[in-house]
């Protein structure tokens, strides 16, 4: 049986449109496969305290003997991590863009997953090749010709870890204008943020069929 990684951030759960789409992809991949064991990490609602990567990382420096049991527990907790991701055959982050960067939540989980030396920067990634899902939402429009085109450091620097790090082979399903429903300034892009939810709930369909195809041959 395959299993799946699902990673969540989004600090909502009812009307969480990464959430939503992350679902219509869990669910399509569930049903091409037949049945999938999927391991669930959400830094939304249960998020890696942030001195855990301080604590792991300054571990790294220190004899294991010495090290203080923070960093013990630090080290413990970086481990657990790392071997959910390592274990997995596929992969699945359901990310929003935050105040025009990276979700804290998801940041701090990268951040503690890389102090495990299978994951460290430099390694030959165990990762590598294996399908994988970004799923993220903008608030607002960042494309080209917008008034916030360039505000969006997040998706970019996820790619980056996600792809050229972790070495995963990426699709990215992306949904914009997801507060046009309860902003009224956005009231005429309303149609327009329907369509693209539309669209990406798609993608999702669309891309667990291609996920179940790398998984069966790699089988």
């Amino acid at each position: 049986m395959s299993t799946l990684f699902r990673l969540d951030s989004s600090i909502r759960t009812e009307g969480s449109v990464t959430r939503a789409v992350a679902d219509t992809l869990e669910t399509a991949i569930a049903d091409q496969l037949g049945s999938v064991d999927v391991v669930r990490r959400d830094v939304g609602q249960n998020p890696v305290a942030a001195d855990v990567w301080s604590a792991s990382a300054l571990a790294g420096f220190v004899d294991e003997a010495h090290r203080s049991p923070e960093q013990v527990a630090a080290r413990a907790t970086a481990a657990e991590i790392a071997s959910e991701i390592i274990d997995a055959d596929a992969y699945l982050f359901a990310v929003p863009l935050y105040n025009f960067g990276v979700a804290q939540q998801f940041k701090t989980w990268f951040d503690v997953a890389i102090t495990d030396p299978r994951l460290a920067p430099g390694v030959d990634y165990p990762t590598a090749g294996r399908p994988a899902f970004l799923v993220t939402a903008r608030g607002g429009g960042y494309g080209e010709g917008t008034p916030r085109h360039g505000w969006d450091h997040a998706t970019g620097w996820m790619r980056r870890v996600l792809e050229d790090v972790w070495g995963l082979d990426l699709d990215v399903i992306e949904t914009e204008l997801t507060l046009a429903e309860v902003s009224p300034a956005m009231e005429d892009l309303r149609d327009l943020a329907r369509q693209q939810l539309a669209e990406s709930h798609d993608a999702a369909r669309a891309g667990a069929r291609s996920v179940t195809l790398k998984l069966r041959s790699a089988a």
